[in-house]
């Protein structure tokens, strides 16, 4: 019984744990099959072994998440968090796992900058219930002097600092250029101007998941975030037939247009950000 680092021979039982709720697990499922749970290829992702058998993970880069993990479990991540250090800028999960993990870390790690503990996750599985926006469209690779300035207002007016300056800004700028060369950006733009813009930011097992939703503030308002919205489902949906994004609960207006798409919430997450 205890935790430690996965690596590549841990690929089947990780996924097997992951596989038990892929959807809210998208986050952590794209991880692990982009770098194989090899940590050169990218983050750590810690495992709780019980009786000889994996039984919950931790993924423990940028972002600490848990997966699958139970009281003990959750008590035994912390434990060995604390023995390591902390490296990630927030943790963010399932909140009744975060809200565990952080009452333990706390005293170790606190203050945090910021705690968000009542973020509906939502989900939608089939066409949006209303008329997309035919203007928002996938970003060719040229735009991205275009997309990036939209990306570096919704990061800073998300997490509180700008992507340059906080924990993101070595890699920032690369990963919205991936994101468009994958195919996995999309925007309304307007004379050279985002309006609208949204991406997959992590794809699993059929299931993917939107991030970045923003309205240029001048266009806020006016009506363009729900059909928007619309036409990245249908997008999104090309990618992947089940579609997730969690939002803060006290963010009304985004969560009235995500209903009116067709989201409904099935779960709640909670961030600690630092």
């Amino acid at each position: 019984m205890g935790v430690r680092v996965l690596g590549p021979r841990d690929l089947a039982a990780a996924r097997a744990v992951i596989a038990r709720d892929p959807v809210v697990n998208v986050f952590v499922d794209s991880l692990v099959q982009a770098s194989g749970l090899d940590p050169r290829r990218g983050a750590e992702v810690w495992g709780y072994v019980d009786k000889g058998a994996l039984e919950a993970l931790c993924h423990a880069g940028g972002n600490m998440v848990p997966v699958g993990a139970d009281d003990v479990a959750l008590r035994a991540f912390a434990a060995y968090a604390m023995r390591r250090g902390r490296n990630c800028f927030q943790i963010l999960g399932q909140a009744r796992a975060v809200d565990q993990l952080w009452s333990i870390l706390e005293p170790h790690w606190g203050p945090a900058r910021e705690v968000r503990d009542d973020q509906p996750f939502m989900v939608i599985e089939g066409s949006p219930l209303i008329a997309p926006d035919p203007l928002v469209r996938a970003v060719e690779p040229v735009e991205l002097p275009v997309l990036y300035p939209a990306c570096v207002a919704m990061y800073t007016e998300e997490v509180g600092v700008p992507p340059q300056t906080g924990p993101d800004g070595t890699f920032y700028r690369s990963r919205v250029a991936e994101l468009i060369r994958a195919g996995r950006a999309f925007a309304r733009i307007e004379d050279g101007r985002v309006v609208f813009k949204a991406e997959v930011g992590s794809v699993g097992s059929g299931v993917c998941q939107i991030q970045g939703v923003w309205v240029d503030p001048e266009y806020r308002g006016r009506g363009l975030a729900a059909p928007g919205m619309a036409a990245v489902v249908e997008l999104a949906r090309q990618i992947a037939p089940v579609v997730t994004l969690y939002v803060n609960a006290f963010n009304l207006p985004a969560r009235a247009a995500y209903e009116r798409v067709g989201f409904r919430t099935i779960e709640t997450f909670a961030t600690i950000l630092f």
